[in-house]
């Protein structure tokens, strides 16, 4: 048996959740070093120390996943309130004292850490669900009204201020687990015509007073995205110019998957990364077709599914409420992550400015995204050493009868 053989051995939990992330993270540390030769032109520094930060980025996500995956259940169960607290907290000191990074408001800084509270609250979300959908049964509208649909909609309002798509996404992603979870149809129904009418009224107040900036944003990549699909040929060659530069990310990216075969370019030469904005994050995937070829890209996809399919078996297999909602929706959560960059890459939805979990550049994000891996394996490893007990209690019985008939 090999080291790496043994080291996932020890380990418990999930093993194919756990190679899942290993092969990630061999795949992000790759996919940064030859992306990144943009970035460190620009900023005066080789690709070999992007190299090195997304190496340091990796380990502190790898650390922040087996801390994550070593606390016990019981720790999440009791800092679901306080983390719902906390992220409510941080996003309004995020539209109070947040940074402006890349066009948008959504990040913070404490003691000199930026980080987007956005990603700590949908973690944060998913546990306060879990929690609460195991604790009641929400018989009554009122109910559910007061301990659902109030503090979610909150969390996704205060989100919505910095990222019309991350709102939405994460206010699906909600819906699905309640209707996995088996809430009332009426609920459900209610809540849809509630956020529905939500939303008319926050775009009503942005073309207003302008309060939800990010929702026109939103509004016009939807915009530009028909514009691609359609340009009007009465336009004159300086209105379809202007026209194309609206949609000059998605048209680049798009183009450097298309220049591509089975095996593509091969590592490091890429030539779109020198083009598009941000290769390294939101359009790393396309980096990545471009010199792995549609091999590369589907390895890619196939392990985020793969990862969501042994997310659905664990659930299957929790005996608890808040386990099963909690793997689930942090599968959803990241999945869904993974295919919205896969798909914008590929030009099928607009430009959203998502990051590809655990590969693509970054710090708090990379470690936040980790953290989720980490829940997820702890569920496991609980469900594993739980198994490990009643076996032990089983042999003990046996060993007790075969003791009392001789």
């Amino acid at each position: 048996m090999s080291d790496s053989d043994s080291i996932i051995y020890r380990l418990k939990g999930d093993k194919v959740i756990w190679i899942i992330v290993f092969l990630l993270s061999l795949i992000s540390i790759a996919a940064v070093y030859s992306s990144s030769s943009s970035l460190a032109f620009k900023e005066g520094k080789s690709t070999l120390d992007f190299l090195l930060k997304q190496m340091r980025f990796v380990l502190f996500g790898l650390t922040a996943l087996y801390i994550c995956y070593k606390i016990p259940l019981g720790w999440y169960r009791m800092l679901s309130y306080l983390g719902i607290i906390i992220s409510i907290a941080l996003l309004v000191a995020t539209i109070a004292i947040g940074k402006n990074i890349n066009g948008a408001d959504r990040w913070i800084s404490i003691f000199g850490l930026s980080f987007q509270p956005a990603e700590i609250a949908k973690i944060a979300t998913v546990i306060y669900l879990a929690k609460i959908l195991e604790e009641r049964r929400f018989e009554s509208f009122k109910e559910f009204l007061f301990w659902v649909l109030v503090p979610l909609g909150i969390i996704c309002l205060l989100i919505l201020n910095g990222s019309a798509s991350t709102a939405i996404i994460l206010a699906g992603i909600l819906f699905m687990i309640l209707f996995i979870a088996g809430v009332k149809w009426s609920h459900l129904f209610k809540s849809a015509g509630i956020a529905a009418g939500t939303l008319v009224i926050v775009i009503i107040l942005n073309q207003a007073f302008g309060l939800f900036p990010r929702v026109e944003t939103a509004v016009n990549r939807v915009k530009n995205f028909a514009v691609e699909k359609s340009i009007d040929k009465k336009l004159s060659p300086e209105e379809k110019q202007r026209e194309m530069d609206k949609t000059f990310q998605a048209d680049m990216a798009k183009a450097a998957i298309a220049s591509v075969g089975v095996f593509g370019k091969g590592p490091g030469n890429s030539t779109q990364r020198y083009v598009l904005p941000h290769p390294y994050s939101d359009f790393i995937y396309t980096i990545i077709v471009e010199e792995w070829g549609f091999l590369g890209g589907f390895l890619v996809l196939m392990l985020y599914l793969w990862f969501l399919f042994r997310c659905i078996v664990l659930a299957r297999s929790c005996s608890k409420v808040f386990t099963s909602v909690l793997v689930i929706g942090l599968g959803l959560l990241i999945t869904s992550q993974a295919m919205l960059h896969i798909l914008v890459n590929v030009g099928i939805l607009p430009v959203t400015g998502h990051t590809l979990p655990l590969i693509s550049l970054g710090g708090t994000s990379l470690v936040i995204m980790s953290a989720a891996f980490g829940i997820i394996l702890s569920v496991s490893r609980t469900i594993e050493i739980d198994k490990v007990i009643e076996n032990e209690k089983k042999e003990n019985a046996d060993n007790n009868v075969e003791e009392v008939v001789l």
